[in-house]
This record gives C-alpha cells, sequence and structure tokens, in this order.
C-alpha cells in the first residue's frame, strides 16, 4: 500500500488547506475523462481520491499517522488492546489467604470461579465497528456492503449484508443490532469526495463553463448531475459568477427519501483566445458599441 502523504505530493505535517490543494490539482490532472488514453488513469485517479478521503478527515488522519494502512481497525484495535490490559490487571491481583476463612477454607477457589464465571457469561461484548467507503453516487443512490461479523458463540465467521439507505453523509452510521449470538454492528460511511461537486448537506454546488458568446446571447449549456446531464438555459447577458438553482437535483434526505436537496450551478465563462485580426477587429467594433466602461 502507497504512502497517503507520498501520493498527494504533501508533507507529514501539512495543512489541512494544503492537502486539498493539492488534492484539487491533482484531480484535474489525473481525472479519466481527460486521460482516456492512459490505461491507469483511473486507478491513479482512486488513489488519489482515497488518499484524500482519510487525510481531509482529521479523526482519520490520526488514525492513519498511528496505525498506516490498518487505521480503519483502529477501533477494534484500542478495544482489543484496552481488554488486554484489563486481563493482565486482573490476573496480577492477589486476594491472599484471608479469602479462604471468609468463604470457609478449600471453597474458596470454586466459589471464586463461580462468581467470576457468572461476570464472564453475563458480560456483552463490545460493538463491532467497520468502516465503509462510498462514492458520492453511491451515497446518491443508496449501496450494500458485505461485512464478515464473528458469531459470539462458536466464533465462526458470518457474511452479513449491510443496506445503506440514499443520502448518508461523512460520519454517518448504519446500526445492525446483534441476535443469534451475532454480535452488535456498526458500520461507519465514509463518502469519497467527486470533484464535480461540492456537498453541504443535502444540497450540491458545481460550476459550468459557457463560452463568452453564449453567456453574451444566451444558451443551452449540459450541465452534469449525479442522474445524468441535464440542459441549463443560460439566459442573455448572464454574467461570470452568476449561480442558478436546480431545484431537487441534490442528495436525498435520510429521513424522508422522496425530498431532495438542491444543486447550484455557478458559471465560469471562458474568454476566447487564439483570435485573429478579423476576430479583433469585430471586438472593437463591439467596444464601440457598447457604454462607457465596455460593460
Amino acid at each position: 500500500m502507497k504512502d497517503y502523504y507520498e501520493i498527494l505530493g504533501v508533507a507529514k505535517n501539512a495543512s489541512q488547506n494544503d492537502i486539498k490543494q493539492a488534492f484539487r490539482r491533482l484531480a484535474r490532472q489525473h481525472h479519466p475523462d481527460v486521460n482516456r488514453d492512459q490505461p491507469d488513469a483511473e486507478e491513479r485517479f482512486k488513489e488519489i481520491n482515497n488518499a484524500y478521503e482519510v487525510l481531509s478527515d482529521q479523526e482519520k488522519r490520526k488514525k492513519y499517522d498511528r496505525y498506516g494502512e490498518k487505521w480503519k481497525y483502529a477501533d477494534q484495535i484500542d478495544e482489543a488492546e484496552a481488554a488486554a490490559r484489563a486481563r493482565s490487571s486482573f490476573s496480577t491481583f492477589s486476594f491472599g489467604d484471608d479469602l479462604g476463612g471468609l468463604f470457609g477454607g478449600g471453597h474458596s477457589h470454586d466459589l471464586l470461579e463461580e462468581l467470576l464465571g457468572g461476570v464472564r457469561r453475563s458480560s456483552r461484548q463490545p460493538p463491532l465497528r467497520v468502516a465503509t467507503e462510498l462514492s458520492l453516487l453511491e451515497a446518491f443512490q443508496g449501496a450494500t456492503r458485505y461485512v464478515d461479523v464473528p458469531d459470539g458463540t462458536t466464533g465462526a465467521s458470518k457474511r452479513l449484508e449491510v443496506k445503506i439507505p440514499p443520502g448518508v453523509d461523512d460520519g454517518s452510521q448504519v446500526h445492525i443490532p446483534g441476535s443469534d449470538g451475532r454480535r452488535e454492528l456498526y458500520v461507519e460511511v465514509k463518502v469519497r469526495a467527486d470533484p464535480r461537486f461540492q456537498r453541504k448537506g443535502r444540497d450540491l454546488y458545481s460550476e459550468v463553463q459557457v463560452p463568452l458568446v453564449d453567456a453574451v446571447l444566451g444558451a443551452e449549456v449540459a450541465v452534469p448531475t449525479l442522474r445524468g446531464s441535464l440542459a441549463l438555459s443560460v439566459p442573455p447577458e448572464s454574467q461570470n459568477g452568476q449561480t442558478f438553482r436546480l431545484s431537487g437535483q441534490g442528495m436525498p434526505d435520510l429521513k424522508a427519501q422522496d425530498s431532495r436537496g438542491d444543486l447550484y450551478v455557478t458559471i465560469k465563462v471562458i474568454l476566447p483566445t487564439g483570435l485573429n485580426e478579423e476576430g479583433r477587429q469585430l471586438f472593437r467594433q463591439l467596444k464601440e458599441l457598447l457604454p462607457e466602461g465596455g460593460s
């Protein structure tokens, strides 16, 4: 497994802003859509996403810095270490000879075992916690994951199908109650960053490039959504940075699946380049027609 810091090209003491900027630069550079002639582009893009998903989350980053590639199992490792310390502490405790007199001579050991056995039999196993990663599209549609859960009675693993509902966000937890000897399970969800969208709650934000002529005269432009492309009607004389709301094109509500957030699309006007003399002359004529100040 490659080092996440190395993948993003940042130092281990890099700030969150440095990590974010490195991800954005690499995501644009290595996106499969602009590297279709490179067979390993998708794998490289996935590596970049995976690294950013961990290092952009301060809690996950702490676990990664401590446990490396086993960071996903940090909670289980901590639980196991705590249990081992508890067992070690108990095993060194000395009851002394007076315990025999208290419980009646030679029966003290049997009684002690009976008492401790009762405690062991009645103690609940701690919940099992596992982490899973989803793309933004999977978080939008819902997803299925399979988790191997130890049987509390036999110790054998059982494969459990976990349904993750549409609308989950970073840090969402899917709770599966324990039953029939199976441990209680919490599946913590991490949603991978998508370079096309920024998410704020149920709402999504994106940008779309619009040629200068289309911004001036008006046009329909294709806007990507999580359900496919939509045509956005850009009115004449639209301004650079102007934002349009596409109602119901955001993320589903976890508690009301029929309710969705909105998609906010900001247009970025593309200025022409490589003009010949005729093109420049047309802009000179336009400048003469425009009010003072060129707008």
